[in-house]
């Protein structure tokens, strides 16, 4: 799980043009939306793109993307869970 969880972060950074944002930088426990990465609603859509685009997941409910993009780890056991790691 850490590997996966370390290559999002990558992943993200290079999505999202984050490039201030240092890998070590980003706690995967905290929330990615809000006080954590600040990250907005074009930013979601980002984020289901490099689903698609790294995973082959397609979030058929958005609603869903609430409870997937809580935190990297939340985002990493859903990869796993779908078996895309």
């Amino acid at each position: 799980m850490d590997a996966l969880i370390e290559k999002l972060k990558g992943q993200i950074i290079e999505q999202l043009n984050l490039a201030e944002v240092k890998p070590e930088e980003i706690n995967p426990d905290s929330p990615l939306f809000g006080e954590g990465l600040g990250l907005d609603s074009i930013d979601a859509l980002e984020l289901i793109v490099l689903l698609e685009k790294h995973y082959g997941i397609k979030i058929q409910d958005p609603k869903d993307g609430k409870t997937i993009f809580q935190s990297l780890r939340t985002m990493a056991e859903y990869i796993k869970s779908q078996g895309k790691s």
